[in-house]
C-alpha cells in the first residue's frame, strides 16, 4: 500500500509491516516535517517471512525491492519502522538515499541513561537486532552496559487479534516488573509506544522509538528540502 502527500519538494519514505503505523508516522511527519511529501509502504508478509527464515536471503531481497520503489518515488530519506527488518534496511542505505532504522535513535539515548538497560519485546525476532545496536552504541560511547531482555508473553497474539488494550496493558505490566532492576527500559517495537502512557510514575525512564526516529529523519533530510524541527 502506498499513500502520498504532495505538499513539498522533499520526500520521506516509510517502510512498515503493519497498517496501524501509517497513521502514527504520518502524524509525526506532519509535526516534524510539515512541508514534506510522504510515501508509506506496508508489507506484513515481510515480517512473517523474517520470523520464519531470518533476515538474510529472501527477506533482504524483499526489503531491497521496497527500498528501490521508495527511491523511485523520490525519497531522500526512508524510515524502516519494523525493528526486525531495520538492521537489513539500514545496511541497504546509500546511493543517495539514507535509510534509518526505527530503534537506533532510541537505543543511542538509552545507553546514556545508565549501565543497566532493560529491553521489552513482543517478538523474539527483534531481540538480536536490538541487542546488537545497543552493543554498537555502547561501544561508540565507550560505555559498559548490561542488557536485560524480557519477551512479553501473549502480547503479539493480542496485537495480531487487533486487541490494542490487552496488548498495551501486558506491555505496561512487564515494564513495571523490568523497571525494578534496570536504569532505563526501552520498548523495542514501535507498536508498543502507547503502553508508555500506562506506566507513568516509575523511577526509571521508559523510552519509545517513533518520535525520536522521526526527529532523526528530519535531521537527515538534505539541506534545502526541509528544516528540522527538533523541539
Amino acid at each position: 500500500m502506498t499513500e502520498l502527500r504532495s505538499d513539498a519538494a522533499g520526500t520521506v519514505g516509510f517502510l512498515h509491516t503493519a497498517d496501524v503505523h501509517v497513521v502514527t508516522f504520518e502524524g509525526l511527519a506532519r509535526e516534524h516535517l510539515p512541508s514534506a511529501a510522504t510515501v508509506h509502504r506496508v508489507d506484513p508478509d515481510a515480517l512473517e517471512l523474517a520470523r520464519r527464515e531470518g533476515t538474510a536471503g529472501s527477506v533482504r531481497a524483499v526489503v531491497a525491492a521496497h527500498l528501490e520503489e521508495l527511491r523511485a518515488a523520490g525519497c531522500a530519506v526512508v524510515l524502516c519502522t519494523c525493528s526486525t527488518l531495520g538492521e537489513v534496511a539500514e545496511e541497504l542505505s546509500g546511493d543517495g538515499m539514507t535509510v534509518i532504522r526505527i530503534d537506533r535513535p532510541m537505543l543511542r539515548g538509552a545507553v546514556g541513561l545508565g549501565p543497566r538497560v532493560g529491553v521489552l519485546a513482543a517478538l523474539t525476532s527483534t531481540v538480536e537486532p536490538t541487542t546488537r545496536v545497543l552493543a554498537e552504541e555502547a561501544a561508540d560511547e565507550g560505555s559498559d552496559i548490561s542488557v536485560d531482555v524480557s519477551i512479553v508473553e501473549g502480547a503479539w497474539d493480542a496485537f495480531l487479534a487487533g486487541d490494542a488494550d490487552v496488548y498495551h496493558s501486558r506491555i505496561a505490566r512487564a515494564a513495571r516488573a523490568l523497571a525494578g532492576r534496570c536504569d532505563v527500559v526501552v520498548l523495542a517495537q514501535a507498536s508498543m509506544e502507547p503502553a508508555a502512557a500506562l506506566v507513568t510514575g516509575l523511577t526509571v525512564p521508559v523510552l519509545t522509538s517513533p518520535r525520536s526516529a522521526v526527529e532523526a529523519v528530519a535531521a537527515a533530510m538534505p539541506t534545502g528540502t526541509e528544516t528540522p524541527d527538533l523541539r
